[in-house]
This record gives C-alpha cells, sequence and structure tokens, in this order.
C-alpha cells in the first residue's frame, strides 16, 4: 500500500514535467528564440580595448551598432529599451552593448539588470583604465561621455553621442549613415 501511495506521489510530481516537455515542444519558433537568447548573457565577457577593438570593425555589409552605456548612466538606461526593440525586429542588424560597468558587479548587478529588463542582446564589459587613450582611438571627436553608438558596416560608419528617443530617432540615424 506504502508503495502504491509513493507511485502515485511520484506520478502526480512528474506529470507537470512531462507535460511542460510536450508544451515546450509547441511552442513557436520566436518564443523558442527568445528563451535562448535570455541565456545569452549566462557569461559576459570582459575585454580591455585590445580585445574589443575587433568588434568595432566589420568586413561584410551587414548592420552593426555597438552601444557604449552603463547601469549608473540614466540615459543609457532610457535608450536601452529602444535598442532592444529596434534589434528584435531587425535580426540582421548585429548589436553590441558594451557596458562600462565595473567587472565587480558583474554577477550581482549587471545580469539582474539584464535580467530584470529583458535585455538579451550581446553584452560586454569593457574593462580598460587607459579611457584617454581608446577614447580616442575609437572616434577622436569623442569627449567619453555615454550613451555613445557606432552604426557602421564595411564602408561607411557614424558615432552618436547622445542617446536616441525613439526607434524612429535610431532608424534616422540607421538610414542616414548608409544612404548618405
Amino acid at each position: 500500500m506504502k508503495t502504491n501511495i509513493r507511485l502515485l506521489i511520484l506520478a502526480f510530481c512528474l506529470t507537470p514535467l512531462f507535460y511542460g516537455c510536450v508544451d515546450k515542444k509547441s511552442k513557436t519558433e520566436s518564443e523558442t528564440k527568445i528563451t535562448e537568447n535570455l541565456n545569452i548573457n549566462d557569461s559576459i565577457p570582459v575585454y580591455d580595448f585590445e580585445a574589443l577593438e575587433p568588434l568595432l570593425y566589420t568586413n561584410s555589409d551587414k548592420i552593426h551598432i555597438v552601444n557604449f552605456w552603463a547601469m549608473w548612466c540614466a540615459p543609457c538606461v532610457k535608450e536601452l529599451p529602444i535598442i532592444t526593440k529596434y534589434a528584435a525586429n531587425h535580426p540582421d542588424v548585429e548589436v553590441t552593448l558594451v557596458s562600462l560597468d565595473f567587472p565587480r558587479g558583474i554577477e550581482t548587478k549587471l545580469k539582474p539588470f539584464l535580467k530584470d529588463n529583458a535585455i538579451d542582446l550581446k553584452v560586454v564589459l569593457l574593462d580598460d583604465p587607459d579611457s584617454n587613450t581608446w577614447i580616442d582611438k575609437i572616434n577622436s571627436n569623442w569627449s567619453g561621455s555615454i550613451p555613445f553608438t557606432i552604426i557602421f558596416n564595411n564602408e561607411k560608419r557614424s558615432y552618436h553621442e547622445r542617446d536616441f528617443e525613439s526607434i524612429e530617432d535610431l532608424v534616422t540615424e540607421i538610414h542616414n549613415t548608409f544612404n548618405n
């Protein structure tokens, strides 16, 4: 009798797991992509500028957006949903968010922030104290303030030392970069 009760309890407990497996198989492709992307920032690499620099160039005609930001920067945080929504609607565009936050806060602050704000874009952390050197290497006109965004492909490039107010604003700058 005890064995039958244990089997019944075990079956009762496992039923939701099996149901969940069936349910997962019936997810749409976009739902699966969203679930997969939420894990994209399980591991956030920490780069110095030398390691980051190759991400700022491409040999392809694919559009790239690299956005320098930090959690402590209110305009940066305000524009992240704009960039995230744009990226979701344009999967052919490669977006990289370069966090300027402290490496010691990756697990306790950065990852929870990304999860809480449903940011499923590629994030890297730049930890290079020689900002006076690398800022000028990126763009000699950049004052160092953030947010700062680079929009580029293998032929064209534009720099934006400001936050984007809307998706339309971002789309306009992308259009201006590649159609002028």
